[in-house]
């Protein structure tokens, strides 16, 4: 990566699981926009799967065909993630089903990060809310009144 860290917005990463190893490539124009918008900053995108016996394999972008969805991510590795990541990553799947590892940087975030840091402050948590878990949450109250 030839970008300072310390110029970095916040990284996050994402788990997404394709049943039975059948990826539309529907969501990936929206996360090309992401990028093209300056709103992220993919670091790595990486295909895994999940085979019966357990084992977790990286699959290759190429193993996909020619989709002209996909090429444009061909090169997308900053070297973060290896075996150990695919195989945690793995733990989160069914057998039998594959999945997208992707690593992004906040780009949107950035100046506030930098602006935190140079005030010397730093993150020492945070998190994510499943969407099923907000419906569910906001339907609980609603029953509840």
């Amino acid at each position: 990566m030839s970008v300072d860290i310390e110029d970095m917005g916040p990284v996050d990463y994402l788990i997404v699981e394709f049943r039975g190893n059948r990826m539309t490539g529907e969501g990936l124009p929206l996360l090309v926009d992401l990028v093209d918008r300056g709103l992220i900053r993919i670091l790595d995108l990486k295909f895994v799967r999940k085979d019966s016996d357990g084992s977790v394999v990286a699959v290759e972008l190429t193993d996909f065909g020619d989709e002209p969805e996909l090429t444009v991510f061909e090169g997308a590795s900053s070297g973060l993630l290896d075996q150990g990541d695919f195989d945690e990553a793995g733990a989160a799947l069914e057998p039998g089903n594959s999945a997208a590892i992707l690593v992004y940087e906040n780009v949107w975030a950035a100046p506030f990060a930098r602006a935190l840091r140079r005030g010397g402050a730093q993150l020492v948590a945070s998190g994510r809310i499943p969407v099923q878990a907000l419906l569910a949450s906001l339907e609980a109250g609603e029953a509840a009144a």
